[in-house]
């Protein structure tokens, strides 16, 4: 259920002067950027939903799609280096495939929910829906108590990030990275396991 995460690749060594031009003041280069990024962010969805079956539809285009408005929506923000960028692109997908995964189990569901599109629930499977809910849950338990552990999974299950990535974000050591990105895993995999069995 819980996997490793790993971002194939990098985005090019532009990306964070464009970053630096952005902040300074070219709107332009806020636009020029995102380009770079969307192929990033693809790659990224196609990692995390790889493990979906086969005979599911999958919308990697759609997950990709609403990341990117939400990231140009945020662009206030002012990421100051491309570690940044996707430590909130990793934040963003997670809200996405949260939201995506509310939607499904409220269309499973009926009964009075909202309408949603068939875009909004062949993203992701019945089963992996229900993953989703439960981790993010299970996440915001932990980042209640240990904001770094929770924060170092949330990268590199959600952001994809490598463990140096990780690091560098964060601003710790490999090895930090490596041993809490263990434990949280861990952690969590006891978390979900004793609410599954609760519920």
């Amino acid at each position: 259920m819980i996997k490793s995460g790993h971002l194939k690749g990098s985005v090019p060594g532009d990306a964070t002067r464009l970053l630096s031009e952005w902040r300074a003041g070219d709107q332009t280069a806020f636009d020029r950027l995102l380009p770079i990024v969307y192929g990033e962010l693809r790659r990224l969805a196609s990692h995390y939903m790889r493990a979906e079956r086969a005979d599911h539809l999958l919308q990697t285009t759609a997950l990709v799609h609403e990341a990117y408005l939400r990231l140009i929506d945020n662009k206030e923000t002012g990421y100051e280096t491309r570690q940044h960028f996707f430590a909130v692109a990793a934040q963003v997908m997670r809200h996405v495939l949260v939201d995506y995964a509310r939607a499904r189990r409220r269309a499973k569901r009926g009964g009075g929910a909202p309408a949603v599109t068939l875009e909004d629930v062949a993203v992701i499977s019945d089963e992996r829906a229900e993953e989703v809910i439960a981790v993010d849950a299970a996440l915001e338990n932990l980042m209640s108590f240990d904001v770094r552990k929770g924060r170092i999974f949330e990268l590199r299950h959600f952001g994809g990030l490598s463990v140096e990535e990780a690091a560098q974000v964060l601003k710790v050591s490999p090895a930090t990275v490596a041993r809490d990105w263990r434990m949280a895993k861990a952690w969590l995999r006891r978390a979900i396991t004793a609410e599954s069995h609760a519920g």
